[in-house]
């Protein structure tokens, strides 16, 4: 698929900031000069490309007020990992979940993210998930500083 400036625009608009309202995509368009059916024709088309696999938020969560991001981290034996790594993206409260090779000094191999009000509600939620899924070899170890989060930058205008 070759871009245009038109598509170039939009995906720099994509890029940044989304707004919240109920139409983010008209607010692209009239930004852009450019119908809303068109933007969203185009959206659609990266994605049937593949040059657009999803689309996420990024939420302030302090601003929302959750002040602890717990990671949970577990030994879970190896014929087992897909097993429980299904049934913990399955939890509401995991919003990541990935799996990495364990080290001889650090044997946790299954990683899953949580958010609460407070440590101790992450905690409870991982004693929770470790009832759920059988597994009690796991740590939750918290993020002490926050780093800025930002949107990649596709094309500069």
């Amino acid at each position: 698929m070759k871009l245009d400036a038109v598509d170039r625009k939009i995906i720099n608009a994509l890029s940044g900031d989304v707004s919240g309202s109920k139409r983010p995509y008209r607010e692209i368009a009239d930004r852009l000069d450019v119908g809303e059916d068109e933007v969203l024709r185009r959206i659609h088309g990266y994605e049937k490309e593949g040059l657009l696999r999803r689309m996420g938020a990024m939420i302030a969560h302090r601003v929302a007020g959750v002040d602890a991001n717990g990671m949970i981290v577990w030994d879970v034996p190896e014929e087992r990992l897909e097993e429980i790594g299904t049934k913990l993206t399955a939890a509401r409260e995991v919003t990541h979940c990935y799996a990495r090779q364990p080290h001889p000094e650090w044997p946790y191999n299954l990683y899953t993210m949580v958010h609460g009000r407070t440590r101790s509600a992450c905690k409870r939620i991982a004693e929770r998930l470790s009832r759920e899924v059988g597994i009690n070899e796991y740590k939750v170890v918290f993020s002490t500083r926050e780093f800025k989060k930002t949107s990649p930058r596709y094309f500069v205008m």
